[in-house]
């Protein structure tokens, strides 16, 4: 069990929130999540932590392939219903989702993935699926994403963290200027 004071600091971590779906011998299923990662710069590579007791995994493991439907901010009520596990509820709301390339989509989602496995490890209560992106669909992208926090619930992006006009690197970069030196390359 996680000490109550470390669950409370961890739980102000902020994550953007996305629904991963699978699909297997003609069963579509989904959950929400907010622990999808892009885990590399050179390769259009993703990991997301699925939990064996979910309904998706089984279909996500002999399947090999998922779908992410990155979530926007005016999407909350599909984002709550997916958190939920699909069963608990029958299955009702299949007006949040359609089909794209045999995967569940979101409809109107920011983007859509679809992403192929490459790797697998299990570790603790979770499997970490590495997957290459293998195909987009922009959606609406200039929207604020939906994010998360298990402290603070439910919220949307969208203010700036800066001024507009200022720049943390430039002032590092005078700064150095200024003590005659140069940044490393």
């Amino acid at each position: 069990m996680i000490d109550r004071e470390l669950k409370r600091s961890l739980g102000q971590m902020m994550h953007g929130v996305q629904v991963v779906g699978a699909t297997h011998e003609g069963v579509s299923r989904a959950y929400c999540s907010h622990w999808v990662s892009q885990v590399s710069f050179e390769e259009p590579i993703v990991m997301a932590s699925v939990s064996p007791k979910h309904d998706t995994y089984p279909l996500l493991a002999e399947s090999g392939r998922f779908s992410v439907s990155i979530m926007a901010g005016d999407q909350v009520a599909a984002a709550q219903y997916f958190s939920y596990p699909g069963r608990k509820f029958r299955y009702i709301a299949p007006e949040f989702l359609d089909e794209v390339n045999g995967l569940p989509r979101v409809i109107d989602c920011i983007a859509w993935l679809e992403c192929d496995v490459i790797d697998r490890i299990h570790k603790f209560d979770h499997e970490l699926f590495f997957a290459k992106v293998v195909h987009v669909e922009p959606g609406r992208l200039k929207h604020p994403p939906l994010l998360y926090s298990s402290r603070l619930g439910w919220r949307i992006a969208g203010d700036k963290a800066r001024e507009p006009g200022t720049s943390v690197r430039d002032g590092l970069l005078e700064r150095l200027e200024a003590a005659g030196e140069s940044p490393e390359t």
